[in-house]
């Protein structure tokens, strides 16, 4: 959102970011002491004063007049600085100047976190631009904002903006990172599937460092591959990357979370996934998705042990689990009941009994029904034919 070295994640979203750690109520008030100076000081480098003034009303900072009346002198008088290149340009210089200029207003007003007027100023300088490449660029300013605010109405209309704008023309390289910018938004929105697969797509190419940095995307791919893909797959895309594996040991318990889910050592598994949780927990886009992602983890780890057996005795699934028995036998019946593991619980001899659907019988099945089908309507036909 302000310029970008290539490298670096924008200050906007640094600042999102630890404003939604100051809100969180896992955080200890120590750690929130430093990060409420930071938001502070971040505030008042960019002279934020209508993101200072949301912060004021949602009892994040406390309000200083003094702090706020500097600030909105400097934002009017840069405005009107702004204003003044855009009249020189209009009355002076050409077309590619004159849409410099609304540029420049457009990202002033990212800046200060004035998002109504930045949204209206983009629409100006889109309609003084004549090139695709310059209107995606645009666009990734408008998916920033909606990224910053969390306002996914916003992101979904440029997506598909942007992938109407690459109907015209555009690069590979901006092409790339609209998926980690769709993937960001899938994944944020609760369709780790569609997430995973635009994510590996990407991983090859990531430029995408003002949204996060490259172990960040590494950790959000692994984790919604995990939950997506099939056993052969993962091997192949993700364990046996090598663009995963040059980052993944510097990650805290992800190379343990995934090789041990792999490998079957379920205790290993477990003992990883509660070191994740809390990275989970406190990261801005997971966390409204924190309690449906461990369930979902915890289902394809149940599924895949009990996958290798007909039946098999709740005490030694609890012990490859390094867990009691009756913690075991609470999960797993709340996953039958919610149809989420096909097995049943035989309490008396402490037994459970997997009765997952024969994939190859009900495609049989299906084959029968529809040849039947086809026969009808051959039939059928034949007759009107004969008449």
């Amino acid at each position: 959102m302000d310029a970008q070295d290539g490298t670096q994640q924008s200050q906007q979203l640094i600042l999102a970011h630890n404003v939604f750690l100051l809100k969180h109520p896992d955080v200890p008030d120590i750690e929130k002491v430093r990060l409420r100076d930071e938001v502070l000081n971040s505030v008042k480098s960019n002279d934020m004063t209508p993101y200072y003034e949301t912060l004021v009303a949602d009892k994040v900072l406390e309000l200083d007049q003094s702090l706020l009346a500097s600030m909105r002198a400097k934002n009017e008088d840069e405005i009107k600085k702004l204003d003044d290149k855009i009249t020189d340009a209009e009355e002076n210089l050409g077309e590619s100047e004159v849409r410099e200029a609304h540029l420049a207003k457009s990202l002033y007003y990212i800046q200060i976190g004035e998002k109504e007027k930045a949204l209206e100023q983009l629409k100006v300088t889109e309609s003084k631009t004549v090139a695709v490449g310059q209107k995606m660029d645009l666009v990734f300013y408008m998916l920033q904002i909606g990224f910053f605010y969390k306002d996914f109405d916003l992101i979904s209309k440029n997506i598909d903006k942007a992938k109407n704008l690459f109907e015209e023309g555009g690069d590979w390289e901006r092409k790339n990172r609209l998926k980690v910018y769709e993937g960001l938004y899938c994944m944020s929105t609760r369709n780790f599937k569609k997430a995973a697969n635009l994510f590996l797509d990407s991983i090859s190419t990531f430029t995408t460092y003002e949204l996060f940095a490259y172990d960040t995307f590494i950790f959000y791919t692994v984790l919604t591959s995990i939950i997506s893909l099939d056993r052969v797959s993962l091997k192949q895309k993700v364990v046996d990357a090598p663009e995963i594996l040059t980052v993944i040991g510097k990650i805290p318990h992800l190379s343990e979370f995934l090789n041990s889910l792999y490998d079957c050592q379920y205790k290993s598994f477990f003992l990883a996934f509660a070191g994740l949780t809390e990275q989970i927990k406190l990261d801005r886009y997971l966390h409204p998705h924190f309690r449906f992602f461990m369930r979902e983890v915890r289902t394809v780890v149940y599924s895949q042990f009990l996958e290798s057996y007909k039946s098999v005795t709740i005490e030694a699934m609890a012990k490859a689990f390094g867990v009691t028995v009756e913690f075991i036998d609470l999960e797993l019946s709340r996953f039958i009941a919610a149809g989420k593991l096909h097995c049943k619980i035989d309490k008396v001899a402490g037994v459970l009994e997997t009765n997952r659907p024969d994939a190859k019988n009900a495609l049989y099945q299906s084959t029968i029904k529809q040849g039947d089908f086809l026969l009808n309507r051959i039939q059928k036909l034949s007759r009107v034919i004969d008449l």
